[in-house]
């Protein structure tokens, strides 16, 4: 009873009334609430795509234990004659068929040779230089687009409004030129704009992240755009840039967080050595920093022999480590994930990360060159066969890095490869006659062709083949 000495019965039929609106509309109110969210939850993309797991036998996944050993051997012999490490890991119909290791992480500081050369392991990491490329900015760039944050076909300058034709270019076209022209490589900028450098890159010198930010808009043109193909730096470092300006974060804060960490790779990174890592977890790269023997020279530069610290000078010193043209560390294994995503058309487990239309465009040819894809190399012809080998399939596409690494993807037998070396880890061939070539460079496993054919020998579809 009430105050007044009534109860329920006591209230006026008005207040009655108001207080079974009220409840009706809550209950419609919760109802609705819940029905929406269930529409929601049944519009959300439902991913359920193939995650890795090891073959019981190579047989098992359609390759031959002896192909795979001969394999085995041709790295070895490298190995035995002076080549420093290498990983391997193949995949094949969503089954892991090898993962090996072969030689040694580190051999060498500076030229002093090691008194206990350092195995490669199994998670070691290593330096992906030019496969940062892909597996950073191209997979960036494809979830922009599958989400229709990004227009291939837009102009750069949409994204990026100071990249603008200027009064004292020579060559001009900035202002038309898209986003599908960088990935071309056919924007018209020369292959390394050596920002880090002061004797090559003059007024747009730098070693700070945000001054040299400002000026990869700056950079020349080298050639009328959409007149040839010329590999450059610049083109992805300007597409590094571009992600960042539409996610608002910085490349390796985006990657790493909306890629690699919902993936569950724990070994790729940009600056590992600044997020917990040591230098023993690292393949080494040259031996005495960028200085080639002494033979090159500028401001700040490394003597030391390099682990953990991404080799391209652009990309330490100009970048602080993070760019997008290079900069990214990582294992086989972590690698191995990315490449069954692009298998599986475009996601990983429960992950979607872009759409199976976006990856077909990304690896469609270029006009001006076929063997280009967007950024992807494409086994287009025999002019590729020194990477994807003699057997790859004309679907097969993938890069490589300066480093020492390369990765395919095969969609036609369903297959990735990941092959990392360390081959800059080696002395100099003739340091004042080329200052580029490393004795590592000789050999067949750092030119990678040679691997990538025994690989495809060892499929059971092939080995007869092979044998005879």
């Amino acid at each position: 009873m009430n105050k007044n000495g009534f109860g329920h019965r006591g209230q006026s039929l008005t207040a009655r009334l108001c207080q079974m609106a009220c409840n009706a509309a809550l209950a419609l109110a919760v109802t609705s609430t819940l029905s929406m969210a269930a529409s929601a939850d049944e519009a959300a993309p439902r991913c359920n795509y193939p995650v890795l797991r090891e073959a019981p036998s190579p047989e098992s996944a359609g390759f031959s234990s002896t192909g795979l050993a001969r394999v085995d051997a041709l790295i070895q012999q490298d190995i035995a004659a002076g080549f420093p490490g290498a990983a391997l890991l193949i995949i094949k119909d969503g089954r892991i068929v090898k993962h090996s290791q072969y030689g040694y992480r580190q051999k060498y500081s500076g030229h002093t040779p090691l008194k206990k050369f350092k195995p490669v392991l199994k998670d070691t990491q290593f330096d992906l230089a030019s496969n940062t490329k892909m597996y950073a900015t191209n997979f960036a760039l494809q979830k922009l687009v599958s989400e229709g944050q990004l227009d291939l076909q837009a102009p750069v300058r949409q994204y990026l409004p100071e990249f603008i034709d200027r009064d004292s270019d020579d060559i001009r076209g900035k202002e038309t030129l898209r986003v599908i022209d960088l990935l071309h490589h056919a924007a018209g900028f020369s292959p390394d704009p050596q920002y880090h450098n002061p004797q090559v890159s003059k007024a747009l010198f730098s070693q700070e992240r945000a001054k040299t930010l400002g000026f990869i808009p700056l950079s020349p043109l080298s050639y009328e755009p959409g007149t040839r193909t010329a590999y450059s730096d610049t083109d992805y470092m300007l597409l590094g840039l571009l992600v960042e300006r539409i996610t608002g974060e910085r490349l390796d804060h985006y990657v790493e967080q909306q890629i690699y960490e919902p993936l569950g790779l724990q070994r790729t990174h940009f600056n590992p050595l600044r997020k917990g890592f040591s230098a023993e977890d690292f393949a080494a790269t040259e031996l005495m920093g960028n200085s080639r023997d002494g033979v090159i020279t500028f401001p700040n530069i490394r003597k030391h022999t390099l682990r953990g610290e991404v080799h391209d000078e652009k990309a330490f010193y100009s970048m602080d480590g993070v760019s997008g043209h290079a900069g990214l560390f990582s294992t086989t294994g972590d690698l191995a994930v990315l490449l069954q995503a692009m298998l599986n058309g475009g996601g990983y487990g429960d992950l979607c990360l872009f759409d199976r239309e976006t990856i077909q465009a990304f690896i469609s040819p270029s006009p001006h060159n076929p063997t280009f894809g967007l950024g992807w190399r494409r086994n287009a012809n025999e002019d590729m066969h020194w990477m994807f080998g003699e057997l790859a399939s004309d679907k097969a596409y993938g890069h490589t890095g300066w480093t020492g690494t390369l990765t395919m993807i095969d969609p036609v037998h369903n297959l990735g490869l990941v092959l990392l070396t360390n081959k800059k880890h080696s002395a100099l061939i003739d340091a004042e006659q080329n200052s580029n070539r490393f004795e590592g460079d000789q050999f067949a496993t750092g030119r990678y062709g040679a691997v990538a054919t025994a690989v495809y020998e060892a499929l059971l579809q092939n080995e007869t083949t092979s044998v005879n």
